[in-house]
């Protein structure tokens, strides 16, 4: 689930009539000039092509993060019209608008399954030379390599920032209560035992209006147990919610419901992180913005570890819900687009969009410096760049309608486990639906 505090989150589509005007955005937030482009897959490429100015929809609404993308774009020497619209109203149009006999050049979303699916389709540019020689990607970790590829092996997204999840705890509650982060999931289930029996609440959560956080410890389950390609696979349809595998996931979340905070089904997830801030729990399993939930004097106190290793054979993955961008097939400038889309994935315009937008995102490009970062982000940046692969969240692998079947099997799951197999045989029928449509 997209994080309410992503920077570069859920970026929108123009409709006709929406946006700022061509005229408008080239007065106030476009610079442009006549230097011919650089070459496509340089980092530093900052001209556009011979096709005519890039077309480029957005759908940051935030003042921070909106003012920083459109410096950065008014930083660029060629031509680009930058048109803004409402996440709901992208989402509903992407499809058309990437159908188009004209569509935008230059589009910001998300990876994971959306963008493979329209790769599938023939909708996407193929961006494979900014990932090879010296174009801005060629550096990023093999996780995120994978992350933006197509089925056939083409790279069809740039990533420029992502955040994390992981269990955060704070360093003080955790030595006034004598214990120390897990090394193992014995020690982790060891931990929640020593908690619960000091009186603590081993697990925060907040499921109530935010259902989706339900599917963070299925996810991270999965991935532990049946490894990542088992995950993605089940939430692209290829195996059942019935299977034995899942049993295996849903027998594991079991021994965890007697540690979870037993209010969890009436806070959302932010009230969900209350009784940390509050020394009344112990951890929580979260994304990275959860740091602006607690009282900023307790955001140096906080520190996180992974969800230990449960299945050694399977290979080590982290949940980083990845933002950045993605280019039409249709483009009558790729070569321009593909030199716009290596300026926005260049080190330098990552750092100046996370500086400028007072993000707690982390950089995809290792070049960017971090030294001003803080301590519990650069510990992000070296979780991230260690691991295996990279998934997203249960809806950015799959999409919002498989997520809604998710919400509505774990928290009945949750509150009743008793239920189990009834809940999967519903949840497979309602994934099915899903699939069918």
């Amino acid at each position: 689930m997209t994080t309410h505090l992503s920077s570069l989150s859920r970026r929108g589509l123009l409709t006709a009539g929406a946006g700022i005007s061509a005229s408008a955005v080239l007065t106030s937030c476009v610079g442009s000039g006549g230097a011919e482009p650089g070459p496509a897959a340089s980092g530093g490429a900052s001209g556009g092509g011979g096709g005519g100015p890039i077309v480029f929809q957005n759908s940051i609404q935030d003042t921070a993060p909106k003012a920083a993308l459109e410096e950065i774009v008014a930083g660029y020497e060629s031509e680009v019209t930058m048109n803004s619209v409402a996440t709901e109203q992208f989402r509903a149009q992407l499809t058309n608008y990437l159908r188009a006999s004209d569509p935008p050049d230059v589009i910001s979303w998300y990876a994971g399954s959306v963008a493979r699916n329209y790769a599938n389709e023939g909708l996407l540019l193929d961006v494979s030379p900014l990932w090879e020689g010296d174009g801005p990607c060629a550096n990023f970790s093999e996780g995120l390599r994978t992350l933006s590829q197509a089925d056939d092996g083409k790279q069809i997204f740039v990533p420029t920032n992502y955040y994390w999840w992981s269990v955060f705890y704070k360093k003080s509650a955790f030595e006034k209560w004598g214990v120390e982060p897990p090394a193992t999931w014995d020690e982790f289930m060891a931990l929640c035992d020593n908690l619960s029996g000091q009186g603590i609440i081993p697990l925060a959560n907040g499921i109530g209006p935010t259902p989706w956080m339900a599917s963070g410890w299925f996810d991270y389950l999965n991935l532990r147990i049946n490894g990542p390609d088992y995950h993605l696979e089940l939430l692209a349809g290829e195996h059942s919610f019935t299977d034995p595998e899942v049993v295996d996931v849903m027998e594991q979340y079991e021994r965890l419901i007697p540690y979870f905070d037993p209010n969890m089904a009436s806070y959302d997830a932010q009230q969900g992180a209350t009784p940390l801030a509050q020394d009344e729990a112990g951890m929580y399993l979260i994304g990275a913005f959860v740091s602006q939930y607690l009282p900023e004097d307790q955001r140096d106190d906080l520190d996180f570890f992974s969800v230990p290793v449960i299945n050694d054979a399977v290979p080590t993955a982290e949940e980083a819900p990845t933002d950045g961008f993605f280019a039409a097939a249709g483009s009558d400038n790729p070569e321009g687009t593909l030199a716009f889309l290596s300026y926005l994935a260049s080190a330098e315009q990552q750092q100046a969009f996370i500086e400028g937008a007072a993000s707690s995102n982390l950089p995809t490009s290792p070049d960017v410096d971090t030294s001003g970062f803080s301590p519990l982000v650069q510990k992000g940046i070296e979780l991230l760049s260690g691991t295996e692969r990279i998934t997203q969240f249960f809806n950015r692998d799959s999409s919002d309608a498989l997520q809604t079947t998710a919400d509505a099997a774990l928290t009945k799951f949750l509150s009743d486990p008793s239920k189990r197999d009834e809940v999967l045989q519903e949840w497979q029928s309602a994934a099915e639906r899903v699939f069918e449509s």
